[in-house]
């Protein structure tokens, strides 16, 4: 995990290589539910500000079969305190385990 402090002060996790073309794969992408089967997710990314007490969902982008697609979440916010807990339980809601997102957690706060 790469932590990085910007000029404005922000704290980011995993933050995306300066000049990438990482969004434009996904312009075009299907969206699929979280639950697809056979889906990675490969990113998702939070946003929030200093002492604000929820994680809000930017987007969530994941590959099924190889091929880029967004990724529908059944949720738009995340507790910062408990945020893992509450992924899990949301993966149990659906009663499988997403591959790939823990890993893939980008923040921005």
């Amino acid at each position: 995990m790469t932590i990085d402090r910007n000029i404005y002060g922000t704290i980011e996790t995993n933050g995306l290589p300066s000049g990438s073309d990482y969004h434009d794969q996904f312009a075009n992408a299907q969206s699929v539910p979280w639950d697809t089967e056979g889906l990675t997710i490969t990113r998702l990314r939070l946003l929030s500000d200093p002492g604000f007490p929820v994680w809000d969902v930017s987007y969530c982008h994941g590959r099924l079969n190889g091929d880029p697609v967004v990724v529908d979440l059944p949720f738009s916010q995340l507790p910062k305190r408990g945020m893992k807990r509450a992924l899990y339980a949301e993966a149990r809601k659906t009663g499988r385990y997403i591959k790939g997102l823990f890993d893939a957690i980008s923040t921005l706060n």
